[in-house]
């Protein structure tokens, strides 16, 4: 299949084509709504632009040829005439989720990525987000995303607002390589919980990685830098539809609360990050990204009455003020669907856990992570992506009242289909052994769902 770099030469050329009507051969140009790429052919997601042919003025000087990613990052520079409000765009995206138990104690089970899970209900919205973005001023960008189908902890009604993200970024050079980002973002920790839930293939998050920062987010300041060829490559490998985390930078480090999103201080201790990510690219045109992550700081549990095994009791903190140690270090390795594809995540580390024989709270040991195969191919009928995932976890829920200890062991085999970049359908078969941490004498849970998610895309 034949396709052409959006250049401005190129459009050029296609802009006298089309004025002079040359009698020439034509040919018939379609261009990718997603990636922006041209092609010569019809296909799923590409929209017909007309019919062209070659310009007959006298040819320019050869031009170097430009890169994928080149192609796809590019895009013309905002004229400063421009008013703010003309440079803000808004999209994004609904989830809707349905769980069938087909084994085991599957109405027993609880997981924080899917509070459908386990519950006596049909179908339900998983998320109902809206994107804000853009460029204010040539050095300041923003990004404001609220979750219209959040659930409060405790309650049993859904769907209300709740805001995720609200951060700026102040470019600090004209190559917008440098930048600072202040507000409440993604913490830079974990190559999945940086990839939005419209691009993941798997219906949930890691439970290893996940549980380290709540919602993955946190009201803080960071510096991230990318070089062009870096930033050029994530852009890429988030719009060219082999599901990229997007650009947080080849090298990050920040300070934040700790405690969570939309949550305060609790300490006046602030955590801190260090993230490390370079995607490679061969020259067969495969990429493998990996990195590494690390944070450290100190996190207050929230305690309550228990009982577990005929005793009642609420665990003490063997603590300062301050709260426990929390602290992990992660690395990622990413091999991107071109079509076979690799994922794997790591992380080890220690932090606040209930100790039930003790009947405290104490800084224990964690581990965990997982490992996930996919094969990317594209059809006549759109773009299709079976997976298979296998993740384990051992260690505190720290988030849970009580910081219990969680013991997951899951596999989920599934398949993605896009037949247009507006809808995507997944449908997966999970084995599910986990702990239910919400509640007393945490349990632990063995049962078999059939998923089913839909997405719309705007």
């Amino acid at each position: 299949m034949k396709r052409f770099p959006l250049t401005a030469a190129f459009w050029t050329m296609c802009g006298t084509a089309a004025a002079e009507g040359s009698p020439q051969a034509a040919i018939e140009l379609y261009v990718d709504s997603a990636t922006r790429q041209i092609y010569a052919e019809p296909g799923p997601g590409r929209q017909r632009l007309g019919r062209f042919v070659q310009a007959v003025d006298a040819p320019a000087p050869a031009a170097a040829p430009v890169p994928a990613e080149r192609a796809v990052a590019a895009a013309a520079p905002a004229s400063s005439s421009k008013h703010w409000y003309d440079r803000i765009g808004i999209r994004g995206y609904v989830q809707m989720r349905y769980n069938q138990e087909i084994g085991g104690e599957a109405k027993e089970l609880k997981s924080p990525g899917d509070r459908y899970i386990g519950r006596e209900q049909g179908f339900g919205i998983r998320r109902a987000r809206v994107v804000i973005s853009g460029d204010v001023t040539d050095r300041m960008s923003i990004y404001i995303q609220p979750d219209l189908a959040s659930t409060p902890s405790g309650s049993s009604t859904g769907n209300f607002a709740q805001l995720r993200d609200a951060y700026a970024d102040l470019w600090l050079d004209p190559e917008k390589t440098w930048r600072i980002r202040a507000g409440q973002s993604k913490i830079p920790f974990g190559w999945e919980d940086l990839q939005s839930s419209q691009n993941r293939l798997a219906l949930d998050r890691a439970d290893a990685l996940n549980s380290a920062v709540r919602d993955e987010r946190d009201l803080g300041v960071f510096l991230y830098w990318s070089p062009k060829e870096a930033k050029e490559r994530f852009a890429y490998l988030q719009k060219s539809g082999l599901k990229g985390s997007g650009d947080y930078g080849m090298f990050g480090v920040g300070v934040y609360n700790g405690q969570g999103a939309n949550r305060p201080d609790r300490n006046d201790r602030l955590h801190t990050v260090v993230h490390f990510s370079y995607p490679f690219k061969f020259a067969n045109g495969q990429y493998l990204e990996v990195g590494a992550d690390a944070y450290a700081g100190r996190y207050k549990v929230s305690t309550a009455s228990a009982t577990i095994d005929g005793r009642t009791f609420t665990p003490t903190v063997n603590a300062s003020d301050a709260g426990s140690t929390d602290r992990r270090i992660a690395a990622h390795v990413v091999y991107y669907p071109q079509p076979f594809g690799f994922q794997a995540e790591w992380t080890v580390g220690e932090g606040p856990q209930l100790d039930v024989a003790r009947r405290t709270i104490r800084t224990r040991s964690l581990r965990g992570g997982y490992a996930q195969l996919m094969y990317r191919f594209e059809g006549v009928n759109g773009v299709f992506i079976p997976y298979a995932k296998w993740q384990t976890y051992r260690g505190a829920a720290k988030f849970d009242t009580n910081a219990p200890k969680m013991s997951v062991d899951e596999l989920e085999a599934g398949v993605e289909w896009q037949p247009s970049n507006a809808v995507e359908l997944a449908v997966a078969f999970a084995n599910m052994r986990r702990t239910d941490v919400s509640a007393a004498p945490y349990r632990r849970i063995d049962g078999k769902l059939l998923r089913v998610q839909l997405q719309v895309n705007y």
